[in-house]
């Protein structure tokens, strides 16, 4: 059997757009990698609307949560995906990264709800097909 490919997904707090692209790659390119989250600055909790919309889609897996760069920066990523602008600025250089690319989305933290919807749509139809072409 082939060993996944380890993908990391960064951002600022890790609280929202991580975690949602996260899920979704576990639950759509599940096969062939699997995905990780961190934040640059992390702010320690998931937004509450970002998991409850990821629970409604059935994304949600318990073992998801916010997490501080430093726990994961010994993990050898086949790829690292930064999607918010000040998380690519800041961004640790990863000794075993084989790659980094950069697709930043707009936080929808404090917005209404259909914002985290549109978020999580823009992620699917725009991150995860470079994802896929990138590692599967």
């Amino acid at each position: 059997m082939k060993q996944k490919k380890e993908v990391l997904i960064l951002c600022t707090g890790n609280s929202c757009r991580s975690i949602m692209a996260e899920a979704l790659v576990n639950a759509k390119l599940g096969d062939c990698m699997h995905a990780q989250s961190s934040g640059v600055k992390a702010s320690g909790q998931v937004n509450p609307h970002a998991k409850a919309l990821l629970e409604k889609k059935g994304y949600w897996r318990d073992e998801y949560h916010s997490k501080v760069i430093e726990t994961v920066l010994d993990t050898p990523f086949d790829l690292v995906v930064t999607v918010c602008d000040a998380a690519k600025e800041t961004c640790p250089v990863f000794p075993n990264a084989v790659k980094t690319i950069h697709m930043g989305f707009e936080d929808p933290s404090g917005k209404e709800d259909e914002e985290y919807a549109k978020t999580l749509t823009l992620i699917e139809a725009k991150l995860l097909p470079i994802i896929k072409n990138e590692l599967c």
